[in-house]
């Protein structure tokens, strides 16, 4: 079967397809909709009593809903201080809140006052009335907020990807990070059949239980869609990953689970699978891959809580964005104050450079820089205040990024845009943005005919490529530093951009690339 073709690519994606199907509906729908309805029908139940109040309550009730979504995660996340499931679980518990409460209280107040009066009459005390009375006649109009709020917990659970929580947004959000339209289109494309599926399911329960109304027909949409969710959360189920400890076969001894992070762009996603990889090759060690985490601060902290056990960072980014440090008069310097600081303050160690530098460096059209005679970045002084800047939202915010940029220069952009970095490039060839933070070692910066500008102040300090492990780690698994040190200074700045290339233009998997990379070298 070909790979290339839609069939191939569904084929080959099915399992895994179904693997991310099962985790988004039970932990990321089923779970936070039981926690929203445990939680609303007692407090729509309690607002019904209380007219008095009930407008002020519901609006508070209502404030949740104007928080965005990505917000929410980030307050959780800082709440609970883990990545994973848990923050996310309650951000889409809290969404789905006001469906659940106001429909429970529009429910129980359409309750006839002649039924009422008339449960009255037969004695029945306030809380009999309640549960055989007034909750039986509102529970369609409840169940109806039930399913307006399981519609809207399936499309914003797959954002609760950024915090590592799975689901399929991690289709959605790796198609995004690596140019991959059908793996896109994969992911939102099972979100929309599973919210439509749960959706019919819903209303044809919310049809049964009218009062005074025929059983609805099952509708050929939401029978073929439900069939659909069934198979595929089958396939998932069956082919689900081994257990986190596994025993060699022939050995009886069991294999540690070592669980590599990576930040949500192309690059990361290729270091990741490079140490996957190369450690699923030694035998001795079984991999968890926890990619695509939300950015630097999200991943460090991983590291630190133990969610993870160690992934690539940059010494740059480890200098100026999380330890806070200013960058020193000798560059070189770098690599070093990193090291001894990460040992220091969080125990954690460097291990060898994987051998390039993938700085930031400000990045214009090519047609631009001949025009106007472009070559450095003071070059833009002039011109900054009619210049249209589109940068990620990391660089906007960092000491080392747009902030520090605008101090060292003396400039700032007439116009600054937040773009994601799987879009800024083609933003900048195609006239929409006038110069863009790009990455030194992104084969899109030939591709797109952009020019970087030189740094001629120094600004930008050295971004070596490192793993970074927890020193608890190392010292619980011999030879694992020594088996990841082997892709020590196997990749310099050409390679590495040609290995993006592949990934980001070609359309390759970054799983492939990987694998493709350590064979030619005899790592594999």
């Amino acid at each position: 079967m070909n790979d290339d073709s839609w069939t191939g690519f569904l084929a080959a994606r099915t399992p895994e397809l179904g693997a991310k199907l099962v985790e988004h509906l039970w932990w990321l729908t089923f779970l936070p909709m039981l926690l929203a309805g445990l939680l609303g029908v007692p407090l729509g139940i309690r607002l019904a009593r209380m007219p008095r109040l009930r407008s002020l309550l519901l609006a508070g009730v209502g404030v949740i809903q104007t928080v965005p979504s990505l917000a929410m995660l980030a307050l959780l996340l800082a709440l609970f201080g883990r990545i994973g499931k848990p923050p996310a679980i309650v951000a889409l518990a809290l969404y789905a809140l006001l469906p659940i409460v106001r429909n429970t209280v529009t429910g129980l107040a359409g309750v006839p006052g002649a039924v009422i009066e008339a449960a009255e009459g037969l004695g029945f005390s306030r809380r009999q009335r309640l549960w055989w009375v007034e909750l039986p006649l509102a529970l369609p109009v409840i169940l109806a907020g039930v399913r307006t709020a399981t519609v809207i917990c399936v499309g914003i659970a797959t954002l609760s990807t950024f915090i590592g929580a799975g689901g399929l947004g991690d289709l959605i959000n790796r198609g995004l990070a690596t140019s991959n339209v059908r793996l896109v289109v994969l992911g939102a494309g099972a979100a929309a059949a599973l919210a439509l599926t749960l959706d019919g399911a819903l209303g044809l329960a919310e049809g049964w239980l009218a009062p005074g109304k025929p059983p609805p027909r099952l509708r050929w949409k939401t029978a073929l869609f439900g069939t659909s969710i069934v198979l595929l959360a089958g396939a998932g189920w069956w082919s689900r990953p081994v257990p986190a400890t596994t025993v060699v076969e022939g050995v009886g001894e069991a294999r540690p689970t070592i669980r590599i992070g990576s930040k949500n762009f192309t690059e990361q996603l290729i270091l990741g699978e490079l140490l996957a990889q190369l450690l699923e090759a030694d035998g001795r060690f079984t991999v968890e891959r926890v990619f695509n985490l939300g950015g630097t601060i999200i991943c460090h902290q991983a590291l630190l809580n133990g969610e993870i056990d160690l992934y690539p960072e940059y010494t740059g980014t480890a200098l100026t964005t999380l330890l806070n440090e200013p960058v020193p008069d000798e560059p070189s310097r770098v690599g070093r104050m990193v090291r001894r600081a990460y040992a220091e303050r969080f125990d954690c160690r460097w291990l060898d450079p994987f051998g390039f530098d993938n700085t930031y460096a400000l990045t214009v059209p090519r047609a631009l820089a001949d025009q106007y005679g472009w070559r450095s970045i003071s070059d833009l002084q002039a011109a900054a205040g009619d210049l249209r800047a589109g940068f990620t939202s990391e660089f906007r915010e960092r000491a080392d990024g747009y902030p520090g940029l605008q101090r060292a220069y003396g400039f700032q952009f007439g116009d600054v845009r937040d773009l994601g970095p799987e879009l800024m490039y083609a933003a900048a060839a195609g006239g929409e943005v006038d110069v863009i933070c790009a990455f030194a070692t992104d084969g899109r910066i030939a591709a797109y005919e952009l020019q970087v500008l030189e740094d001629d102040r120094g600004f930008f300090p050295p971004y070596q490529a490192a793993p970074v492990v927890r020193e608890d780690v190392i010292e619980a698994h011999a030879g694992l530093a020594e088996r990841l040190n082997r892709l020590a200074h196997q990749l310099d700045d050409a390679t590495m951009r040609r290995l993006n290339f592949e990934v980001d233009e070609d359309g390759q998997e970054p799983a492939a690339v990987a694998q493709e990379f350590l064979r030619r070298r005899g790592l594999l």
